[in-house]
């Protein structure tokens, strides 16, 4: 069988423009409005059904063929981050505090690239459903959009989506059953007690001393409740007083701000539980007190056994057998293409992208998504259809 990379090449200085159109004009989570203009554009120039409206700005295209009432889902998505680019190329964002950080313009490229393959070959027999999702840097875009009837309008019965990995190199694939993203919850702790002269602490009683004690003990989640084989971060990130830049006055409360990385469910409750369990009694023990409030955000990204091995094999026959990993670690950064991983049987799939412009990692403000890629991403995202719906 022909790979589709071979043709999507004969496109590939159009879909690069395209791609740096919209790293230059980046839009935050629900606000893609140029950006879903741009896919609506293009989906009905190549004669795809477009639907708009799910999640406030996503799109889905829907390309049909033959007579299989079957049907796979293909996501990008469409989102920047809040972050300043440093580069200083001429596609740099034309946006102060917008850039695309995370590569979510090449992804939409990518499958703008494999919507344009599929509509032109048809060499499937079903649906493919070209899911354009808004919102996923902490918005849930992908929980709004299976909200809203997804799946229940665009009935795939499997659902992928691709994600440039910058530290593997171009050509190569990693997808594996199981985990491959973690649940991300958020902890706000505000430990609160009776501030005074630091002179006479025993006229007080310091929220600091018991925040630090706090922080320490919270590090126990891992080291001596959850099983050392499972996986989980508890990190306090950020700290703030209400008392600032005094040196000798112990404030009124202490805040602190962090996250807890898991990836099994049995692991995320336990998690919740005891972060309760030991700010409220090391506070209490301390003479303080402490208010928890435990935020969960994505749930995990699980990819299903057969859906990922069939990743794999459509891999190895784009990439060849050596460049597909199957065995990567999972990552505790998180994801919300979860959702349809709930909703629907599915994988998630990295995309070695490395030795691209700016040589860095996700979120870095000298991040660029490396262009040479948009055909092989392409192709194999259009190759997934094909080999999932295969012509008769």
């Amino acid at each position: 069988m022909t790979s589709p990379v071979d043709r999507i090449r004969g496109y590939h200085a159009e879909l690069r423009e395209i791609r740096r159109d919209l790293h230059a004009h980046p839009e935050l989570a629900f606000q893609e409005s140029r950006t879903s203009a741009r896919v609506v554009e293009y989906l009905k120039k190549w004669g795809i059904e477009t639907h708009t409206g799910l999640a406030k700005t996503g799109v889905v295209g829907v390309i049909r063929n033959g007579k299989s009432n079957r049907g796979v889902g293909l996501r990008a998505d469409m989102d920047c981050l809040p972050m300043h680019e440093a580069s200083t190329f001429a596609h740099k964002s034309k946006h102060e505090g917008r850039m695309h950080a995370c590569g979510h313009d090449g992804h939409t490229t990518m499958l703008l690239g494999a919507a344009r393959y599929l509509a032109e070959t048809r060499n499937f027999d079903g649906t493919a459903y070209l899911i354009f999702q808004p919102a996923e840097e902490g918005g849930g875009g992908g929980q709004v959009m299976v909200q809203e009837g997804l799946f229940d309008r665009f009935p795939a019965n499997e659902v992928y989506a691709l994600h440039n990995w910058p530290i593997m190199a171009p050509g190569t694939i990693a997808v594996r059953a199981g985990p491959m993203m973690a649940a991300t919850d958020e902890v706000v702790i505000t430990i609160r007690g009776k501030g005074g002269h630091a002179a006479v602490p025993q006229l007080t009683v310091d929220p600091v001393v018991a925040a630090a004690q706090v922080i320490g003990a919270l590090q126990t989640i891992a080291s001596r409740n959850v099983n050392p084989l499972d996986a989980i971060v508890v990190s306090i990130c950020s700290l703030e007083t209400s008392q600032i830049g005094a040196f000798n006055v112990i404030p009124e409360f202490v805040r602190l701000i962090g996250t807890v990385r898991s990836f099994r469910a049995e692991t995320r409750d336990l998690a919740e539980k005891r972060v309760k369990e030991i700010c409220s009694k090391t506070a209490e023990a301390l003479g303080a007190s402490a208010e928890i409030r435990y935020s969960r955000g994505y749930p995990a990204t699980v990819n299903t056994e057969k859906e990922a091995a069939f990743a794999a094999r459509v891999g190895e026959r784009i990439f060849g057998k050596g460049n597909v990993v199957t065995d990567a670690e999972p990552t505790m950064g998180g994801e919300d293409f979860s959702y349809m991983l709930q909703a629907r049987p599915g994988a998630y799939v990295w995309l070695g992208q490395g030795g691209g412009p700016g040589g860095c990692f996700l979120h870095n403000p000298n991040f660029d998504f490396n262009d040479e890629v948009i055909p092989l991403g392409a192709g194999y995202l259009a190759a997934l259809v094909e080999d999932a719906l295969p012509a008769k």
